[in-house]
């Protein structure tokens, strides 16, 4: 055995850190360290710190780092965990062709085209079969999304819709027809599906760790042993580590959408998706809603004004949104949770019922033996995978919000099969994120593709511009709803699409055609002209695009109805 196919679990003491961030510096700088594969601080009142790493990584190299971070460490003892070289050698007579753990979409996914193979799969799960999709992610969030919309529509344009009464809202009814919901889809799309592959696939319930020799353990003390491992264990909401937040009890993501009540008053945390989406939420439904967001534009890698007309219809449904919003000390007085904010170089108070952080995600790999197996990690924490969805490991394989990889469910089940695929043929298939659609699912809705502007710009292309007020659309005149823009980035010289940006009801269903347009544009040439000379059914939204690509050439406001 060579001696850098040996990994050591190595245990040193740490001085000097007082915080949250305080772990978080020493756990990157240690990571940067050649030959470390995995970093645990287990929180800065620990003093400690656990690392996997090559045998000929020196205890000199790994104290520079810590005093890098600024704090001091010692080595306390190196142990062996086993080495890579046997991992590459595990060869058949497992219990399982194919081990996965995680129950969500990438899971399921990976399990699924396993079975279709052929193979014998095992799927463990350590809480609710389904993963975050359908238990507490897009599934309820659309749901009370769409209930908001109708107790909206209800209390301003006198129109009765879901659960809603002349006196008010009936909350728990509303949130129990979004428990239903996620029930049945659970049920019929995860649990009764698992069990229609009868033998092939095997559903055990417990928590997983990898073990050095290939092994999956359970916390029962089952050992289940495979050809090769599938990581699909999700993330969970990132709680920011501000000064007193360790005695302030705040909502995330999960918890928010299990109250009991509606509260009052809602400060969130954070400017992106699920915030804005919440947001909207619980304003619609009545709740005083302040958005404190740390860029100086909500949705910050999106296009700044589609960012900033939706900043302003969001107000209009009584947002209070601030940007460039820096929280630095959160504190409980009463009923009241206050958050102290530099906001633009100044400092503000901000009071509310709750608090809810939607500022980002962290992996679920607590305890999970990445390092002990040589999963590399990156410096967030999130497993790193190469196009194959193949770790560090060539043994295992992972796949959704669990690695470094968009946060997308339709992500996670493409990599999953690719993962299932690859773990078991050998890497042929590769997961394409070149051409990646994303929605948000506000009011209206927010949907790109592509380039922004910017970046195209950045990359070097000859960029035109289009944009199309939605007032141009006769699909929102006939709806009255002309609320957002379409805006289409294209290149000069070829006349390709390189990127389309809708703000629109429905947006989310617009952004296919042109996800189409570029992912066809780059493969067989497929221009802006022959997009706008396409035929689109009129008195639909998509055809937006085929306008906002003919205002490159035209003036809309010159053309007839259907003209082009």
């Amino acid at each position: 055995m060579k001696t850098n196919d040996r990994l050591q679990k190595i245990e040193l003491t740490i001085k000097g850190m007082t915080c949250d961030s305080c772990a978080l510096h020493v756990t990157r700088e240690l990571r940067e360290v050649k030959g470390v594969v995995d970093v645990t601080v287990p929180g800065w009142k620990s003093g400690r710190a656990t690392v996997v790493a090559g045998a000929d990584t020196g205890n000199e190299l790994l104290s520079e780092a810590v005093k890098k971070a600024g704090y001091s460490a010692k080595v306390l003892s190196r142990n062996d965990t086993g080495s890579l070289r046997k991992q590459k050698e595990l060869k058949p007579g497992a219990d399982y062709d194919l081990t996965v753990i995680g129950t969500g979409g990438g899971g399921m996914a990976a399990a699924i085209k396993a079975a279709e193979l052929g193979r014998k799969v095992c799927i463990i799960e350590a809480g609710t079969v389904g993963g975050t999709c359908v238990n507490i992610g897009c599934v309820p969030s659309k749901a009370l999304m769409w209930a908001a919309k109708i107790y909206h529509t209800a209390d301003n344009h006198s129109f009765t819709g879901l659960h809603t009464r002349a006196d008010g809202l009936e909350w728990s009814k509303v949130f129990k027809q979004k428990d239903n919901l996620v029930n049945e889809l659970r049920n019929k799309k995860y649990i009764d599906v698992l069990s229609s592959y009868g033998d092939s696939i095997t559903l055990l319930k417990g928590r997983a760790r990898l073990h050095p020799d290939g092994t999956v353990a359970l916390e029962d003390g089952r050992s289940i042993r495979s050809g090769r491992i599938i990581i699909a264990t999700g993330a969970r909401p990132r709680i920011l580590p501000i000064d007193g937040i360790e005695d302030v009890e705040v909502l995330t993501s999960t918890t928010a959408m299990t109250l009991d009540t509606r509260p009052q008053s809602l400060i969130i945390i954070g400017g992106r998706a699920i915030a804005l989406e919440l947001g909207q939420i619980f304003a619609r439904f009545g709740t005083e809603v302040t958005i404190l967001q740390r860029s100086r534009h909500i949705i910050p890698d999106q296009e700044p004004d589609i960012a900033e007309a939706l900043k302003e219809y969001l107000k209009e449904d009584g947002l209070n949104i601030y940007t460039g919003a820096k929280p630095l000390r959160i504190r409980q007085e009463d009923k009241e949770k206050i958050i102290t904010a530099e906001v633009n170089g100044k400092q503000k108070e901000f009071r509310a019922e709750q608090v809810l952080m939607a500022a980002g995600r962290e992996p679920n790999t607590m305890d999970l033996g990445l390092g002990e197996s040589g999963v590399k990690v990156d410096e967030r924490g999130f497993i790193s995978v190469d196009e194959y969805m193949q770790t560090s490991n060539p043994n295992i394989y992972a796949s959704g919000d669990v690695t470094s990889l968009p946060k997308l469910v339709y992500v996670a089940a493409a990599g999953g099969t690719i993962a299932a695929e690859n773990s078991i043929n050998g890497n042929t298939g590769k997961l394409d994120l070149s051409v990646l659609p994303v929605v948000i699912f506000t009011d209206p809705q927010f949907a790109s593709v592509g380039l922004t502007e910017a970046q195209a710009a950045a990359e070097g292309f000859d960029v035109k511009v289009a944009e199309l007020p939605l007032s141009y659309v006769p699909r929102a005149l006939t709806a009255r709803d002309t609320r957002g823009m379409i805006k289409l980035i294209a290149d000069r010289k070829s006349d390709r699409l390189l990127g389309a940006h809708v703000l629109a009801a429905e947006a989310g269903e617009v952004i296919q055609t042109a996800t189409m347009a570029i992912k066809f544009g780059i493969r067989y040439g497929f221009t802006v002209n022959e997009l706008s000379g396409t035929l689109f059914p009129y008195l639909t939204q998509v055809e937006g695009l085929k306008l906002a690509a003919q205002t490159f050439e035209k003036d809309i406001s010159q053309l007839s109805c259907c003209a082009g």
